[in-house]
């Protein structure tokens, strides 16, 4: 049975639209956009989320601890589960918060730092090799209750698709440009509702297909 191991933030663990800060949300199974690929996929594959509010592709966060840094939780993903024969990684919103100080290339920097970490001779070797599709997740709009965190974000996030694109050419993995299949929430300018979640997850699936 093939495995699919999506790595990635809030918009890969499900986090609807934040409407009160205080409280945790998360869309069930069938809504969430890794569920909505695997069931397009079809019966014979597994699916492994590993999705994480707050996870940046290679920072320490401040305020939020050092466990959102997605450069050791994807070691340990690749050690915990497996083998995987796709991962998916859909990173850099995040790492567009004005805390981080970033310009686009800086999150491309870290999105490749992960890459480079999954081509590894250890991990592919340990897994009997992956492909890995790169999402670039759609730009932010720096509207709603969490506008004052992505304070700058949203010019930085607007040029990342093409970067994007380069480094899945240059690291000859598979490349989807969420922008252009949905947009964020205008409720908070940073997350999915149910409708681009579905649209996300069955353009996920036409990619994987493809890859392989």
């Amino acid at each position: 049975m093939p495995v699919l191991l999506t790595f990635g933030d809030s918009n890969t663990h499900g986090t609807p639209p934040i409407i009160d800060r205080a409280e945790y949300r998360r869309f069930g199974p069938g809504i969430r956009w890794p569920t909505v690929t695997q069931a397009a996929l079809g019966a014979g594959w597994d699916l492994v989320e590993e999705g994480l509010p707050g996870r940046t592709a290679q920072y320490d966060d401040p305020v939020m601890g050092a466990i959102m840094n997605g450069r050791p939780a994807l070691r340990m993903a690749l050690q915990s589960h497996g083998p995987i024969d796709v991962m998916t990684l859909m990173l850099g919103t995040n790492d567009v918060k004005t805390r981080f100080a970033t310009s686009p290339e800086q999150v491309v920097a870290g999105v490749a730092g992960l890459i480079d970490v999954a081509q590894s001779l250890e991990y592919q070797t340990r897994h009997g090799g992956f492909r890995i599709l790169l999402i670039c997740p759609p730009p932010v709009v720096e509207t709603g209750p969490i506008r004052l965190e992505f304070w700058g974000g949203a010019a930085r996030s607007q040029a990342l698709a093409p970067l994007y694109a380069d480094l899945a050419q240059s690291r000859g993995v598979g490349f989807l440009d969420a922008g252009q299949v949905i947009s964020v929430s205008p409720v908070d300018g940073v997350h999915f509702d149910e409708s681009a979640h579905a649209k996300l997850g069955h353009a996920v699936a036409d990619a994987i297909k493809a890859l392989i």
